[in-house]
This record gives structure tokens, C-alpha cells and sequence, in this order.
């Protein structure tokens, strides 16, 4: 893969206005940013979980401020990583690799767009209601890579999906973004028809052709065409980094307010992924501050800096790797040893003390049913939309999802665009009603 090739400022849905050589005060990737932050989609992302429960007393991170944070720690990441490439290849300065950052942190907005409410737990209830549930009797009326789609639902896949379909009423294109940022936000490049080797998928059926034109476009390699595979993107290693950065040390710092890890449990983890030289540096610092909280911020801060430099230093190291479409596994696998043994240690203890600690398992568990039962109603209502229960669901969906739409994969489809697009709360009130727990201020 080619780096000239690689990075274009034509937009999806635009292709025939699109214009080389026109130049604006903002560049073509800060645009997608701008629309991105602009969108109803990503403001809906502050009532959506991160790991922990919202409210709450104590403020923890939600959908949106993760991907703001995501965002900043990417776009340091693709500056970073474009003034090493522009050390090698000076005669990139006149094509757009100079503007990975902005790519990278428009990306970074936008990777959990189409993760529904309740975290990955309403991932595994989209799942699990076709390949457990009452929505296995669906399986012999639709075809087999629909049905992959859908026993195998991805939220990276729901997000391409929501960014580049054009739903009833809107323009060509969806968001309309340009090509490599769409194609950075895309971590697992294949069909659903390759999960029997992959748990994960990139893009729905409906989304194949445009996946594939965005692909070709950018020249990026194609590994197989039955099932569909494509080699990543090289920028969606940065995007990915920038995301496994944020969420893991986050979470150590969110657990700390929480009390889910003490003050010496919350030191040993961040610490650890230093040289005893930097060490003594760090703790000189701490003396000046005696409040835990602004510590162990700052503790974190160092922690995801250092982190930053060394996967900007593996992607580096491996670009070869990465153009040729040979690269195995993430950045975050590829750095010092040092750090990268201290980042598994706080994985482990995150799972072990974080993520199923009992508020943020009682979370899943009410998720899980309320999807669920949603799910269920509003497919029962498309799959029979003459019984009037059904016309009186169909008439809260707002009209941009084809619910009514005559192929019946797209109406279900429809169903998980309108309910993973819900927030924790909307979704919450939504399942009372319906069971007739709350009604409507009179």
C-alpha cells in the first residue's frame, strides 16, 4: 500500500464534486472532525456507558468523554507518527500525510458511534436474541451472510453503517466523510462470512459495496474476495492504539474514584510502567501535590504519554509490515517490554476487580433484558405490522429507519439501527413504558 494513494480528500457520496486542488481554510479531515462533533449521533454518546454506570455521584467516564479523550491521544499519535515518516520520505511533505492527526482524531469521534446502550453487554443482547432467542425462527427467511450480520452483531460494523448509509430522508453518503477516515474507523475489514474465523466483522452485507469501493479507492489490499478481506487501513493501528490507551488507564483511574482499587493498588499499577530512574522523578513531583486525586491524574497523564511515544515507536518500526498488509496484532503488543507487561497487568486487574465488579455487572444484567425485550417487540411488530400493537410501536420509530421497508432484512436492520442508537436512558424509559411501569407527565 502507498501513502499517496492511501490518504485522499474525496468524500463518500461527493465523488463526482470532488476537487483535487481545491484548498479551504479548514483541510478536508478537519471537516470531518467538525461534522462529527456537530452530530447528534455523538452528543447522544454522553447518556451512553463506558463501563460504569451513569449518573452516578461520582463522574466516571461515558461513551462521549472517552471518545473526546480517544480523539486527543490520536491525534497526537498520527502527528507524531507523520513527523517520522517525514524524516525518511521528505518528498511526502506535498501529499496530505501530513494531516494524519486530523485523520486519526476525526476516526477516533466517530469508533464507538454504533455501539448500542449498556456498553458491550447490548452488543451481546443484539446477538444473542437471533442466536438464542425467539429471532432464531428467522434464520430458514434470510440468507446466510444476512444471518451472520446479525448472530454476530459488531458495533464497529454498526458504526461504518451509521456513517456511510443513507437513511430515509437523507443525503447520499450518510455523514459524508472522506475516504480514509471512513477507513480508518474500520478495525476488523472483512464480512461477517469470515466470523467463522473471526469473532469480529467490519461491515454489514448492506455495507459490502461500499466498504469495497472506499478500499479500492485507497488501494488497499484485498487478501481474499470469498469470504470479503481486506488488510487494515494502516491508520486504523493509530486509532485502535489511541482507543486501548484511553479505556485501560481510564479505567484504572475511574476505579480509584470509585474506590474499586485503593490508593497503593492505583500507585503500583501506573508506576509500574517506569524505569526506577523516571520513578524517582514522578515521586519528586508527587511531594508538591497532596491531594490523591490530582496524583493519580497525574500519574495517569504520564502513564498515557509514555504509551503514546511507544506505539508511535511500533508503528515506526513495523510501517513495512503495516503497508505490506503483513502486520500481526496491535501496536500496544509491539512496545517495550517494560510497559507492555505493566499494560497486560492492569488489563488483568481490571477484569478481575473492574469489570465484574457488582455495579457494573448489575448494569449489564439490566441491559441485557432491557434490549432485549426491545428487540423483541419491535421485531414481532415489522414482522407483523398489520396487529395494532405493532402500527402503535412502528409509529415512535422516526421516519428516517425503513421499518416499513418491503425486504424483510432491511426492516430488521432498521430495528437495530433505531434501538442502538437510543441512549442508556431513552432505552430505560422506553422498556417502562411498554411495560406499563411509567406513563407520560399528564
Amino acid at each position: 500500500m502507498d501513502w499517496n494513494r492511501l490518504i485522499s480528500a474525496k468524500r463518500f457520496g461527493l465523488e463526482d464534486m470532488h476537487q483535487p486542488d481545491y484548498q479551504e481554510n479548514r483541510s478536508e479531515f478537519q471537516r470531518d472532525y467538525d461534522r462529527l462533533i456537530f452530530s447528534a449521533p455523538f452528543r447522544r454518546l454522553q447518556n451512553k456507558t463506558q463501563v460504569f454506570p451513569l449518573p452516578g455521584s461520582v463522574f466516571v467516564h461515558n461513551r462521549l468523554t472517552h471518545s473526546l479523550e480517544v480523539s486527543c491521544v490520536g491525534r497526537s499519535l498520527g502527528n507524531d507518527v507523520a513527523r517520522g515518516i517525514l524524516q525518511r520520505r521528505p518528498e511526502l511533505r506535498e501529499s496530505y500525510l501530513p494531516e494524519i492527526g486530523s485523520i486519526v482524531s476525526a476516526a477516533c469521534l466517530a469508533h464507538d458511534l454504533g455501539n448500542p446502550p449498556f456498553g458491550h453487554f447490548g452488543e451481546r443482547a443484539f446477538s444473542t436474541y437471533f442466536s438464542e432467542g425467539k429471532g432464531l425462527a428467522l434464520k430458514e427467511r434470510l440468507t446466510e451472510a444476512q444471518w451472520n450480520d446479525l448472530t454476530h452483531f459488531e458495533g464497529n460494523a454498526n458504526a461504518f453503517r451509521l456513517l456511510t448509509h443513507q437513511f430515509e430522508g437523507r443525503r447520499k453518503g450518510g455523514f459524508v466523510l472522506t475516504y480514509p477516515t471512513l477507513a480508518s474507523i474500520v478495525k476488523y475489514p472483512w464480512s461477517s462470512s469470515a466470523t467463522q474465523k473471526k469473532s469480529k466483522f467490519g461491515f454489514f452485507t448492506t455495507e459490502v459495496e461500499s466498504f469495497r469501493k472506499i478500499a479500492d479507492e485507497l488501494g488497499i489490499k484485498c487478501k481474499s474476495t470469498a469470504p470479503l478481506v481486506y488488510a487494515r487501513h494502516p491508520l486504523v493501528y493509530l486509532v485502535e492504539a489511541a482507543d486501548d490507551i484511553c479505556y485501560e488507564i481510564m479505567d484504572i483511574e475511574d476505579s480509584f474514584k470509585l474506590k474499586l482499587l485503593s490508593r497503593a493498588e492505583t500507585f503500583d499499577l501506573l508506576m509500574a510502567f517506569f524505569k526506577e530512574e523516571r520513578r524517582a522523578k514522578i515521586r519528586q513531583m508527587l511531594e508538591k501535590v497532596t491531594d490523591e486525586n490530582e496524583q493519580v491524574a497525574y500519574l495517569r497523564a504520564r502513564a498515557i504519554g509514555l504509551l503514546t511515544y511507544e506505539c508511535t515507536q511500533a508503528f515506526l518500526q513495523h510501517e513495512e509490515e503495516i503497508l505490506a498488509g503483513e502486520f500481526e496484532g496491535e501496536l500496544i503488543d509491539h512496545i517495550s517490554e517494560l510497559p507492555r507487561e505493566a499494560y497486560r497487568h492492569c488489563a488483568a486487574v481490571a477484569k478481575q476487580k473492574i469489570y465484574r465488579s457488582r455495579d457494573v455487572v448489575d448494569i449489564e444484567v439490566a441491559g441485557f433484558r432491557i434490549i432485549g425485550t426491545l428487540i423483541d417487540l419491535m421485531t414481532d411488530a415489522v414482522l407483523s405490522p398489520e396487529k395494532a400493537y405493532s402500527q402503535l410501536l412502528m409509529n415512535r420509530v422516526s421516519s428516517q429507519y425503513s421499518i416499513r421497508s418491503a425486504d424483510l432484512f432491511e426492516r430488521i436492520l432498521s430495528v437495530l439501527d433505531y434501538i442502538s442508537g437510543m441512549t442508556d436512558v431513552f432505552a430505560l424509559d422506553l422498556y417502562r413504558k411498554i411495560n406499563g411501569n411509567s406513563l407520560p407527565a399528564v
